[in-house]
């Protein structure tokens, strides 16, 4: 068993077979996601599990170079913009509008369904290297 770290064996997979430049979404529970994208539905209720919580459990296993957020966030969401900054300070963050955020979606190894209410509280994790 498992000590620590991301429990969900899915996610924990998802993230140790990830490689360079891989996207992994993060996404609050409105994103559509495409049938061709795997998807790991974590929502049990309205808020939880959190959009928040879960990048930060990821976080610590997934090593990340820069991530990609829909421009409306800090608009329609600016405390969870904030976070989200404050969360990433030393990694590049990309502004682009959620339309091209939802068709980057197609692209991702992955889309983590969070039970996230907030609007826009979506996020694309790019690996990184450990070297």
């Amino acid at each position: 068993m498992k000590k620590g770290g991301v429990l969900n064996s899915e996610l924990s997979h998802i993230i140790a077979t990830m490689g360079h430049t891989d996207a992994l979404v993060v996404a609050d529970s409105g994103l559509p996601i495409p049938g061709s994208v795997r998807k790991v539905d974590l929502a049990l209720v309205k808020g939880v599990p959190g959009f928040l919580e879960t990048v930060e459990a990821i976080l610590q296993e997934l090593q990340v170079e820069r991530v990609i957020v829909a421009r409306e966030m800090s608009e329609r969401s600016p405390q969870l913009y904030e976070q989200v900054r404050s969360l990433f300070a030393a990694v590049p963050i990309e502004e682009i509008p959620h339309e091209e955020f939802k068709a980057k979606v197609s692209g991702a190894k992955a889309v983590v369904r969070t039970g996230e209410c907030t609007p826009y509280a979506n996020i694309i994790l790019i690996s990184g290297v450990i070297f």
